[in-house]
């Protein structure tokens, strides 16, 4: 069968990589065309334009590429329109993706799938019905969204498990853990974000509250690929922290504890087994802290504890983002510490309740499934 798949960032490279794997495995005749990255390209098939192009964030920036953008999108719609494959398989990047999905379910009648559900939970819940009108089959990969989905709006979706456990779990078991519990070595692991103005934002505040743990702990950043080496630079210099690049599962999977913003790193940290602050600066704190409770329609922030159900670990945002705050915390956190022990059994939750399922495999079965009934 023919698939077309659109991933918009690095993670959704990975991910839909992963998936064309799979549905490559499964389907021997698979044949792939797409618009992703480099991961996605090692699999096979047409790479018709690179997420770089793309893959630009926040109000400013989309603006001032917004031709860009657009001539992408249309370019897609129409590379679509004549290559007509037997499916368009959308990954996360949902400002882009959705747009598509409209194009696609209703002008063109070919099925849509969207792996990796957009997080219409957090916010911009109105996109449920653009969803139920123009997405015939939506994989989640968090147990949290088949309520929110299924229950609140009516629309049955498929739960598949989540492709970061199987990363992880991939990773551990052809690596030895050198966890400073073990005696091997003491490390503090900063992960500050993936984009400039993140770690502009957290980092600077990540390394002066963990200072004063330098003499007994290696204080490492985690650097991001994207970002060169010398952006790091005017936060470690001068300072007793290195910078590791590429390094993220070696770096976690040595950590007696860690300080992280949002997003999947938080989860990735957890499955790890490392006890972690999350923090996340914003400006106009008071504001924004305000502005949460009525914009954001979950009570937390990092994928930890939606996934728990509860504050498994500390959320240090808006007005709770602090140096002080973030140093207690990791004080609290130490080996032998009260708060240590019930933050690592809840983590065994987490993984319970992601279940056993391979993500990628699941849903390429379930694809090609849907896919044979149709013909």
């Amino acid at each position: 069968m023919k698939y077309y798949l659109i991933a918009g960032e690095a993670s959704g490279d990975l991910h839909a990589s992963r998936l064309m794997e799979e549905l490559k495995r499964h389907d021997a005749e698979a044949d792939f065309r797409f618009v992703g990255g480099d991961k996605m390209a090692a699999v096979g098939g047409h790479l018709v334009r690179h997420f770089s192009e793309m893959a630009y964030m926040g109000f400013v920036p989309v603006l001032l590429h917004a031709h860009t953008i657009l001539r992408c999108m249309r370019e897609c719609k129409e590379d679509i329109a004549q290559w007509k494959p037997d499916v368009v398989i959308l990954v996360d990047y949902p400002g882009f993706n959705l747009k598509i999905a409209s194009y696609v379910r209703q002008r063109l009648g070919i099925p849509v799938y969207y792996y990796i559900a957009p997080k219409v939970w957090a916010w911009k819940e109105y996109r449920v019905k653009n969803i139920k009108r123009n997405v015939d089959e939506l994989f989640s990969i968090l147990p949290f969204e088949i309520p929110f989905f299924e229950q609140k709006h009516g629309y049955a979706i498929h739960y598949v498990g989540n492709p970061t456990m199987d990363e992880v779990d991939d990773y551990l078991k052809d690596h030895q853990s050198t966890s400073g519990e073990d005696g091997k070595r003491k490390v503090i692991a900063l992960l500050a974000g993936s984009r400039r103005q993140e770690i502009k934002d957290n980092l600077p505040a990540m390394i002066e509250a963990t200072e004063e743990f330098a003499g007994n702990y290696d204080i490492v950043v985690a650097g991001a690929p994207a970002i060169p080496a010398d952006y790091y630079d005017k936060f470690v210099k001068g300072r007793n922290v290195t910078v590791v690049y590429n390094r993220t599962y070696d770096l976690l999977a040595s950590a007696t504890l860690a300080v992280v913003t949002s997003g999947t790193a938080t989860l990735e940290t957890a499955l790890f087994g490392v006890p972690q602050v999350v923090c996340y600066e914003t400006p106009l704190p008071r504001l924004i802290a305000l502005l949460r409770r009525l914009l954001i329609h979950v009570p937390y922030i990092s994928l930890v504890n939606l996934i728990a159900g509860r504050e498994l670990v500390s959320e240090l945002v808006a007005d709770r983002f602090s140096v002080e705050n973030i140093r207690e915390e990791v004080r609290r956190l130490m080996p032998g510490s009260d708060a240590r022990e019930p933050m690592l059994r809840g983590y065994e939750e987490v993984r319970r309740r992601l279940g056993t399922e391979r993500a990628p495999e699941n849903a390429a079965r379930i694809m090609i499934s849907l896919l044979s009934s149709r013909k």
